[in-house]
């Protein structure tokens, strides 16, 4: 009975060695760091790895995200410099670059920062008016953001960026503010439609001046090419006179040069020329003076057509 007492005893003890020695041993993940204390009093901080605590001594007082944050804080009411109430909210991105000021340098590290950008936030809205304030965001943030960083450099946050959310005047200037929006969108819309319009108009005007100018060039192509059709025309007409005068003349040519071979006698060329001259009187010349050579080869042919009409039997 006692033997098996003591196994108990025995196995209870190793067990409670085993958990004691699990809790000893941290895993510190990425991104994350561990502020320790030995004895209640800052000892270190353990970055990512495997670390040995030492049992009831050391003690993890803070898990520390090094991650940047986002942080959305509820609409601030803030007054302008000409008096106007208005609801701000605002978005701050931060960064723990140190945990250890983190852990020690602040109670409440988010309720620090929420009061500290309502504060910073009524101090850059007082020097401005509502229309500076609805038209100055990024210099807002901008200043904001330098502010809030100095401030929380000694609780090891940085603030890395400052978004103003929302801009929410009273009621009444937000009426105001919509009816002069419409007024703007009607005229900006009157413009654009004038603009349109005068637009239409050149647009219209400016294709009658091209098809004016088109219908010229026709007209002025449609003349250049029936100037160069009659004259094209005149030009073949003369060289078709040319070359029929040449032809008869080339057939005048070789009909001299036909007879100048044959060697004629002169009967022939008197009656040749009796022959040009009866064709030369088939016209409409009521006067035909006739050469002394003629006359006495149409008395030779008189008699000759006498003889012949002699020597005819008669029927």
């Amino acid at each position: 009975m006692e033997w098996m007492i003591s196994v108990i005893v025995w196995v209870c003890l190793i067990v409670f060695v085993l958990i004691l020695l699990g809790s000893c041993i941290k895993i510190v993940p990425q991104a994350r760091a561990y502020v320790v204390q030995r004895l209640g009093v800052f000892y270190a901080v353990w970055n990512e790895g495997v670390k040995f605590k030492v049992p009831i001594i050391d003690r993890v007082v803070k898990n520390v995200s090094l991650k940047e944050q986002v942080v959305d804080f509820a609409p601030q009411p803030v007054i302008t410099k000409d008096n106007v109430t208005m609801q701000i909210d605002t978005v701050i991105y931060f960064q723990i670059t140190d945990p250890k000021l983190y852990t020690y340098g602040v109670e409440n590290p988010m309720s620090a920062i929420e009061n500290l950008t309502a504060t910073t936030l009524r101090n850059i809205i007082g020097d401005l008016d509502l229309e500076q304030t609805l038209t100055s965001r990024d210099h807002i943030n901008t200043t904001m953001r330098s502010l809030l960083d100095e401030a929380t450099d000694p609780w090891g946050i940085k603030v890395n960026r400052v978004e103003l959310k929302n801009i929410m005047p009273p009621k009444d200037i937000q009426d105001s503010m919509e009816k002069q929006m419409r007024a703007e969108r009607e005229r900006r819309e009157a413009v654009l439609q004038a603009q349109g319009k005068k637009e239409s108009q050149i647009l219209v005007a400016e294709g009658e001046k091209q098809a004016a100018i088109l219908r010229a060039d026709a007209a002025k192509q449609a003349a250049i090419l029936e100037a160069e059709g009659a004259k094209q025309a005149r030009i073949l007409a003369a060289e078709a006179e040319a070359e029929a005068i040449l032809k008869v003349q080339q057939a005048t040519a070789d009909a001299i040069r036909l007879i100048n071979a044959a060697q004629p006698g002169e009967g022939v060329i008197k009656i040749r020329a009796l022959e040009a001259f009866a064709a030369a009187a088939d016209g409409k010349a009521t006067k035909i003076i006739i050469p002394s050579e003629l006359q006495g080869l149409a008395g030779l042919a008189a008699s000759a057509k006498e003889v012949f009409d002699t020597d005819t039997p008669q029927s």
